[in-house]
């Protein structure tokens, strides 16, 4: 009898109704930012005609561009257990790095992208040395940097703005792709989800898992092809898909397969949620705590790049308070500050939040104080949304 009923429970366990096969396992913390990013966007939609606008929303996905880069870059870090916060004014330095390359020593495009990104990773590479090898707490590390790297901008400058008039360097942060070419990427990314869920499915199926029904794989392919559509569509309304965000979502699909699908990413999860258990398993803590600030390093001078290109200079306050951004855009999306939990797109999520109520408090012609005060507000719920969690899952 007792093993009837034990089996029984097996296939009640092992077969979920049909709602738990509809979302399977879902982070309630990414549906419920994507619930309030509905929520702000159809507020300021009310309040301010302009502001789902095609050209609006163009500018809100160029504006979301650098924060969205940095957060990629911080997530892995905080996942880890560290912080960075030397990435904005090592943002400003790099930008300032890219200008005298490009308007002082006139030297080619490649040439000065080459030695920007360069720059950032070997500056990363020094700090991940020091918190990895040194011994030294990544707060205070990149505290010490976040005051060096903008003083070396301002020596390096004299303290003035430098100007960037090479055309082709200003493409970078305002070209846009033509429409026809939106809709092939358009066409090319749905094909790729498309092939991805088929793929996925029928490697389960392959090694004797179980596998949702079909139609819930046909629903997901065509909740992201309406998404992908109207995204493009819009876009197109206006003059085209913006070059700098498909820095974004390249750099994005990137670290969320070193993150999910290589053992690089595997490790960094496993040094945040226990570095004594991940030391004793033979994890190479240390190279890979000082690769992680080499890639946050790596992003922040691309974001930088992209940065100058769209100011078309170099300014002396470039980057300043963006670390606090990229922060509050990984916690907003879900990463933990404890380490052990956190992830990419969630991060852009954050990052999308954040430029949304920066872009429209400005529309509203709200003071600039009211939009701090509304980000630190957002920010200290959703570190509370975190430890609440936390607890529940005790």
């Amino acid at each position: 009898m007792a093993s009837t009923e034990g089996a029984i429970k097996d296939q009640v366990t092992q077969k979920p109704n049909g709602i738990k096969q509809l979302i399977g396992q879902i982070d309630i913390r990414a549906y419920t930012m994507i619930g309030t990013l509905i929520i702000i966007w159809l507020l300021f939609g009310l309040l301010h005609e302009t502001f789902l606008t095609p050209r609006n929303l163009s500018n809100l996905f160029i504006q979301m561009s650098v924060t969205s880069i940095l957060a990629i870059g911080m997530v892995l870090i905080i996942v880890a257990g560290h912080i960075d916060l030397s990435v904005g004014s090592l943002v400003g330095l790099t930008g300032g790095i890219a200008a005298v390359l490009s308007t002082s020593y006139g030297l080619p495009l490649w040439a000065v992208i080459l030695i920007t990104l360069l720059a950032g990773a070997l500056i990363g590479l020094l700090q991940g040395w020091l918190v990895a090898y040194g011994a030294i707490p990544a707060f205070i590390v990149t505290l010490g940097g976040m005051m060096a790297f903008r003083g070396v901008l301002l020596g390096m400058t004299n303290g003035t703005t430098i100007s960037v008039s090479d055309p082709a360097f200003l493409m970078i942060g305002d070209a846009y792709f033509t429409p026809e070419f939106g809709l092939f990427l358009a066409a090319l990314a749905i094909s790729a989800i498309a092939y991805s869920v088929w793929h996925k499915r029928r490697s389960r199926l392959k090694y004797g898992f179980d596998v949702q029904p079909m139609s819930i794989d046909i629903a997901k392919i065509v909740f992201f092809s309406v998404i992908i559509i109207a995204f493009v569509l819009t876009m197109n309304a206006y003059i085209g898909i913006p070059f700098p965000f498909i820095f974004v979502v390249l750099f994005a699909l990137l670290f969320h397969f070193i993150a999910n699908q290589t053992s690089f990413g595997r490790h960094v999860y496993a040094i945040g949620g226990n570095v004594e258990a991940a030391r004793l398993s033979g994890i190479p803590i240390q190279r890979r705590t000082m690769i992680l600030f080499v890639l946050s390093g790596l992003l922040a001078a691309v974001a930088a790049i992209i940065l100058t290109s769209r100011l078309s200079s170099a300014t002396t306050n470039a980057g300043t308070m963006y670390e606090l951004d990229a922060i509050a855009a990984c916690v907003i999306g879900g990463t933990s500050l404890m380490g052990g939990s956190g992830t990419i797109f969630g991060a852009l999520i954050g990052a999308l939040v954040m430029t949304s109520l920066d872009n429209g408090m400005s529309l509203l012609g709200l003071e600039t104080f009211w939009q701090y005060i509304v980000k630190g507000v957002i920010l200290v719920l959703a570190v509370g949304l975190d430890i609440l969690s936390r607890k529940k899952k005790a």
